[in-house]
């Protein structure tokens, strides 16, 4: 099993509502294909650097996951299809890449505090 980071953005016109709901069906689809969330952050509504689909905010939120290799296609062949997820970014990741999120998770732990 690899380890996985996905971010998506998420249009900004969807209730609070709605976006529980894409966030769980991407959890959902990744459990489907054996998958295991390890790490999920709600990053909220952002401005962006330049419009997608005429839209210059979006609702950002990042998962960790572990996944069979195989899985990931299928993934983001869902996640093309859903049109309330505007883009995204499923990157494996290495292992200093996973110190460094472990090493990020821990300060925003102890800022929280």
């Amino acid at each position: 099993m690899n380890m996985y980071e996905a971010v998506f953005i998420m249009n900004p016109v969807l209730s609070a509502e709605q976006v529980g709901e894409t966030v769980a069906k991407v959890k959902d689809l990744i459990k489907s294909k054996e998958g295991k969330i390890l790490n999920e952050e709600d990053w909220g509504l952002k401005k962006m650097a330049y419009p997608i689909q005429h839209k210059r905010s979006g609702f950002y939120h990042l998962l960790e996951f572990e996944a069979p290799g195989e899985a990931i296609s299928s993934l983001e062949v869902d996640m093309k299809r859903d049109e309330r997820i505007m883009r995204f970014l499923t990157m494996r990741m290495d292992k200093h890449h996973v110190a460094f999120a472990k090493d990020r998770r821990k300060k925003m732990s102890n800022a929280s505090k």
